[in-house]
This record gives structure tokens, C-alpha cells and sequence, in this order.
């Protein structure tokens, strides 16, 4: 049992997610978003476009990251997180195991499982060894469809047992962000909340609603 967890929790951070384009000026953007605030780790997530592709797109957001030592980790694909040295990989339910993830990767690799809304998806990723849990969707997104529907008390439950950050996802933007704060979201993942307008004043706002639920 953490039973202190509201005593000595550390801040909640941004784990941010690419739009699906990441192409053009998007390393700019890129670097002005993580220059603006608290982001832990920037997900890399394209889709219909080959590994060869995905590894050039990649590059420079790769060496961006790494610059302001935040964690590159690459979605769905462990192969593609194994050739670009990502340090990690985000799977989805349908993307191989944690088990798979961590003897293609190493023992350092930042490997996140997609939970949804599964209290039991939850406790098999902690115990095969995965070092994030994911659930959501917790409000309306449009960046992908939406098939499960979570609520805060699934943070509160995962937060008040098991010691594995939690990470929560789906709709996500800074006025509603301070729920999931306070039921115990150790990072909050964004996406069109940051790169459907001005990235920068994006981030800077969830910094400052983060700190304004924490309290």
C-alpha cells in the first residue's frame, strides 16, 4: 500500500503526444512546447506511413527531446522504438507485451501500457513489469475514437495500492484538467489540447492549472 501518497507525491507532469502530421514546422513547434513548461516525455505517434519514413520524421524530434532530457517514446511499434533507440515504447493492447517490449529494449527502457478503462489490464502491466499505466479516455477527444470512458475514481483506486505512475488520457485541456490531479494522475496526456492552437501559451496554461489543483 502507498498510504502516503498525498504526502509526498511528486507534481503532476504533461506527457505530451504528437499530432498525427509531424512534418514542416512541427520541430519548431515541438521545441517551444517543451521550452514552455513541466513535459516529462513526448510520445511519437504516426500512422500509415513505413518504418523508414517514421525513422526520418522522427530524427529531429528525437534530438529535440533529448536536448531538454525528455523521454522520446515511440507508440505501438517496439521495433521502431529498438532501430531509433527510443527511450521507450507506449503499447496499446493489441501491440506485443511488456515482456516482448523489455528483451527487444533492455531493463532501462520506459515501457506504458493503454489500459483504458480496466482495473484488470491495469494489475497485469504492473505485474509484467511495465513501468506506466494509461487509462482514459476521461472526457470527448477527436484525436482518436473514443471506445472507453473512465472516471477519477479508477486514478484514486490505482493511486491509493499500487506504486507504477499513472498517466491519464483522452480529452484532456487545462480547465479540466485539476480533477484528475487531485485523484492522483502522476501525468496527464495531451494532444490536441496543445497542437490544435498556440503550443506554447498551451503548456504554460496546463503548468499553471497543475499547480492551482496540487495546491
Amino acid at each position: 500500500m502507498n498510504e502516503e501518497a498525498d504526502v509526498d507525491r511528486e507534481p503532476t507532469l504533461l506527457y505530451l503526444i504528437s499530432p498525427l502530421e509531424v512534418g514542416g514546422d512541427f520541430p519548431a513547434r515541438l521545441a517551444r512546447a517543451l521550452d514552455a513548461g513541466d513535459v516529462a516525455a513526448f510520445q511519437f505517434r504516426v500512422k500509415d506511413v513505413d518504418q523508414h519514413e517514421a525513422a526520418r520524421l522522427a530524427e529531429p524530434l528525437q534530438a529535440i527531446c533529448a536536448e531538454r532530457e525528455v523521454a522520446f517514446i515511440v507508440n505501438d511499434s517496439i521495433s521502431l522504438a529498438k532501430r531509433l533507440k527510443a527511450d521507450g515504447v507506449h503499447l496499446g493492447q493489441d501491440d506485443g507485451t511488456v515482456e516482448e517490449a523489455r528483451e527487444a529494449l533492455g531493463k532501462d527502457a520506459q515501457i506504458g501500457v493503454t489500459c483504458h478503462d480496466s482495473r484488470h489490464f491495469a494489475m497485469e502491466a504492473g505485474e509484467a513489469g511495465a513501468d506506466y499505466v494509461a487509462f482514459g479516455a476521461f472526457f470527448p477527444t477527436t484525436t482518436k475514437q473514443t471506445k472507453h470512458v473512465a472516471g477519477t475514481d479508477l486514478l484514486e483506486w490505482w493511486q491509493a495500492i499500487f506504486e507504477i505512475p499513472c498517466v491519464a488520457i483522452g480529452g484532456i485541456t487545462p480547465e479540466n484538467c485539476g480533477d484528475l490531479v487531485r485523484a492522483g494522475a502522476d501525468f496527464i496526456a495531451v494532444s490536441g489540447a496543445v497542437w490544435n492552437g498556440d503550443e506554447a501559451a498551451a503548456v504554460a496554461a496546463f503548468k499553471a492549472a497543475i499547480a492551482e489543483a496540487m495546491a
